[in-house]
């Protein structure tokens, strides 16, 4: 991809993900199919709105079917499936049937909380709508086809990844929101967020709200929180307690999401899986000095996601817990920033779960005055 972005003075070049790929690959492969001559490159929309060209290697090619490969390119962005081949596999049926599946070297969920059911291939719900679009565009409404996405190279490569503790056995995923890769070198990364700390505290500002990510965002919009004050600290929550304690800040307000903030919870500063887990292991330890029973601390040690551990949680146990994990928040953050600071922790699913002790009364100064 012919496309950049500027972090720290750095020119880094964005990639595309495995979703992009196998949709490439198998728009590669109609096309071939339908001319019956060799496409060596396609142009795919992707779900960030860009129209990107990727060029394709034609494998084989009959009378029904083709065999189609992309090579994964992740640009400037550290990223284990850099350079792998991303096949489909395009055979026309006899029906009206369209099947999109993944072969060798593609993960089988074997574990629910996924956003896939298990049993199936582990292609992700936007990759999969991304292929499913590409079919609908290209050919007849009445015609089926099979589609195979796999990755001989998947089958090592999944192994080095989160993958086999999430349950996804066999491979790697088939992943992208937005069919797009951003570069994101760890040293670019948390300079472009100092930069956004640094712009506040020259405005005036004495106090931020710091999320993990997007859905802490968007919960803070809903809750009439000044959007102003908002820094997505990513994985880094240690390191910009560190921060906004060096540029002088007095107070920070903590919104986010129970799978990052639960790390922080149990002492974690660094909230990126390859770095640390122990989400349920927190949880497990929290819920058997509340007194939960061994039935209930074997559902939430075993979940795969928090969802599923609050799932059981909920059904079982009162919100004091989430109380005591926002307060233990609180007591981490201390450690790395000496002004006030107050946490609030919810679930995509279950809404908000709980906050700190001091949350409601300090969180009256971060609302936004229009709201």
């Amino acid at each position: 991809m012919d496309r950049y972005v500027v972090k720290n003075g750095k020119k880094l070049r964005y990639g595309y993900t495995t979703g992009s790929c196998a949709s490439a690959a198998t728009l590669a492969a109609i096309l071939t199919l339908k001319s019956k001559e060799a496409v060596e490159e396609v142009m795919i929309h992707t779900p960030k709105g860009w129209d990107i060209r990727i060029e394709s290697e034609i494998v084989s090619l009959d009378i029904n079917s083709c065999t189609a490969y992309v090579v994964k390119d992740s640009g400037d962005d550290p990223d284990v499936t850099n350079g792998v081949k991303i096949y489909s596999k395009v055979t026309l049926r006899d029906d009206k049937n369209r099947n999109i599946y993944g072969g060798v070297g593609v993960g089988k969920v074997t574990r629910k909380g996924l956003s896939v059911e298990v049993g199936s291939s582990a292609i992700n719900p936007v990759p999969m709508e991304m292929i499913k679009n590409v079919l609908d565009e290209h050919l007849p409404d009445d015609l089926g086809v099979d589609v195979e996405i796999y990755c001989p190279e998947g089958v090592e490569i999944g192994k080095k990844t989160f993958n086999p503790r999430l349950g996804i056995e066999g491979g790697i995923s088939i992943i992208g929101t937005t069919g797009i890769v951003e570069p994101m070198s760890l040293e670019a990364l948390k300079d472009s967020i100092v930069i956004e700390l640094k712009y506040l505290k020259e405005n005036g500002y004495n106090k931020v709200i710091f999320s993990p990510g997007n859905y802490g965002r968007d919960k803070l919009i809903e809750m009439g929180f000044d959007q102003e004050l908002l820094v997505k600290t990513s994985n880094f929550l240690g390191y910009m307690l560190e921060q906004a304690e060096y540029y002088g800040f007095e107070k920070v307000l903590w919104i986010g999401h129970i799978g990052k903030m639960v790390k922080l919870s149990g002492g974690i500063y660094d909230s990126h899986s390859k770095n640390a887990d122990g989400r349920m292991e927190i949880l497990t330890c929290h819920a058997a000095l509340l007194g939960a029973d061994k039935e209930l601390l074997n559902q939430i040690f075993k979940s795969i996601t928090t969802d599923e551990a609050i799932s059981y949680i909920k059904e079982k146990m009162d919100d004091e817990i989430f109380s005591v994990l926002s307060n233990k928040i609180v007591e981490n953050s201390k450690h790395r920033f000496s002004g006030e600071v107050e946490a609030l922790i919810f679930s995509k699913e279950h809404g908000i779960l709980g906050s700190s002790k001091g949350f409601n009364n300090l969180s009256k100064e971060f609302f936004n005055e229009k709201s």
